[in-house]
């Protein structure tokens, strides 16, 4: 697995986007692929910061992992 790209070229990558080039033209130009800069860009827009949040991965699905679904509602820890 390859190591995280920069938030400094991330944060670039969400200027060029926001000034008006094309998502294809940005991947192309810094290197990355069209979809991390969708997903960057989309990020952005969203939370106003190209950060990815530090708990991402450890609560998505958490239960689902670890709880049956065959508990009952009464047996199944609260949330």
């Amino acid at each position: 697995m390859t190591r995280p790209l920069s938030n400094d070229l991330r944060g670039r990558v969400v200027a060029a986007v926001a000034a008006g080039e094309s998502c294809r033209s940005v991947a192309e130009r810094f290197g990355v692929a069209v979809s991390s800069v969708v997903k960057w860009s989309q990020r952005y827009r969203a939370t106003g910061s190209v950060r990815r949040p530090r708990w991402a991965g450890i609560a998505n699905g958490f239960w689902s992992r670890i709880a049956p679904s065959s508990w009952s509602g009464s047996t199944r820890p609260r949330t």
